[in-house]
């Protein structure tokens, strides 16, 4: 674990002495701003609507501005994520590091969770700066706080399901533009499956509409904890990181 935990705190540093951590975090408090301001205005002008038409009914704030917020988090994360991922293993290829990696006194899982974990924990970051948003709710309403807690840990999950994804195709090259693209077309790929379902109802529709990450995410963001969901990201990460370890294995033997 100590070695993990070095390796996480290098990979890190790495981030943040950087623009990268930065700029990621920049862009996202910009369009999750956005987002915020706009569901915001729609939420208190249906309120005002419903007013002057005589439906005083009480608006749920998780319904009408929260659980549109997070699902749009989730996919703001679809874009950033290749961001974070693409410089892992490609830099240390590009810059001839690699072999001081692969030779070095430390397991391959050690070097390959320390990187997913440090990837992980940036992504965490990047995502609290929408807790700020979220914390204004608290001061004008009283929104349920324990849906949100589930809806950021799907966005976790999620984005560590996709991050693991990530550290596997970097791995493959030594170009992080190329790292990137590919990781964004994969992302991308598991975005959509779910779509197969309006068009097929067969059952290798459905086996495929399961392996999309939207599929799984919507529980979260209505504040719904399921175990299925829950065993569904935490297999793809570990399928994502025990790809990253065979591709070290086969790039151990090539050296």
């Amino acid at each position: 674990m100590r070695n993990i935990f070095i390796i996480c705190r290098k990979e890190l540093k790495s981030y943040f002495a950087s623009p990268i951590a930065y700029l990621l975090m920049a862009i996202f408090a910009v369009i999750f701003g956005f987002f915020f301001y706009s569901a915001t205005a729609i939420f208190v002008v249906r309120g005002m609507e419903s007013q002057m038409m005589g439906r005083g009914f009480p608006m749920d704030v998780n319904e009408w501005v929260i659980r549109p917020l997070l699902m749009n988090a989730s996919v703001v994360g679809l874009f950033l994520i290749p961001m974070i991922t693409m410089r892992l293993y490609a830099e240390e290829k590009r810059s001839g590091t690699i072999e001081l990696l692969l030779t070095s006194p430390v397991r391959d899982v050690e070097v390959i969770v320390g990187k997913w974990l440090a990837a992980l924990l940036l992504y965490a970051c990047v995502l609290g700066i929408s807790a700020i948003n979220i914390a204004v709710l608290f001061f004008y309403g009283q929104p349920d706080w324990k849906p949100i807690l589930v809806g950021y840990l799907g966005l976790l999950l999620q984005g560590g399901c996709l991050l693991a994804i990530g550290t596997f195709i970097s791995t493959l090259t030594k170009n992080q533009i190329i790292a990137g693209g590919a990781t964004f077309a994969v992302c991308l790929l598991l975005w959509v499956l779910d779509w197969v379902t309006a068009y097929e109802t067969a059952a290798w529709g459905k086996v495929i509409s399961y392996l999309s990450v939207v599929t799984h995410f919507e529980p979260f963001a209505k504040g719904v904890l399921d175990t299925k969901d829950l065993i569904f990201y935490v297999s793809m990460i570990f399928f994502g990181l025990f790809l990253t370890a065979r591709s070290m294995e086969s790039l151990r033997w090539r050296a």
